[in-house]
């Protein structure tokens, strides 16, 4: 029998994104504590693009973000994030096959 089985980060790997240089298209309100909202972007994201930073603060990394919103339904409505979606012809371009 054949494994068809494929993961998550093989098929992330086929996308392409063009970054808008100093124009990202999500913002992390600032903070000392995360919120829960934001703590649950560490493992909501599946293109894991939010981290913790070495002061225990969430932070983004845009250039690998696939625009599903899973970030802006966890995060947007309690404030902890500001999303908007990317200028024409930059954010992701998905690759198929």
């Amino acid at each position: 029998m054949t494994d068809l089985s494929v993961r998550v980060e093989d098929k992330l790997y086929q996308n392409r994104y063009q970054v808008d240089s100093g124009k990202v298209h999500i913002k992390v309100r600032e903070h000392d504590k995360p919120s829960g909202p934001l703590r649950a972007l560490l493992t909501a994201c599946p293109a894991r693009c939010y981290e913790l930073n070495d002061k225990g603060q969430v932070e983004i990394t845009a250039d690998g973000c696939i625009e599903c919103g899973t970030c802006r339904i966890i995060g947007e409505a309690s404030g902890d994030i500001e999303w908007n979606y990317p200028r024409g012809g930059y954010g992701i371009s998905f690759k198929f096959g």
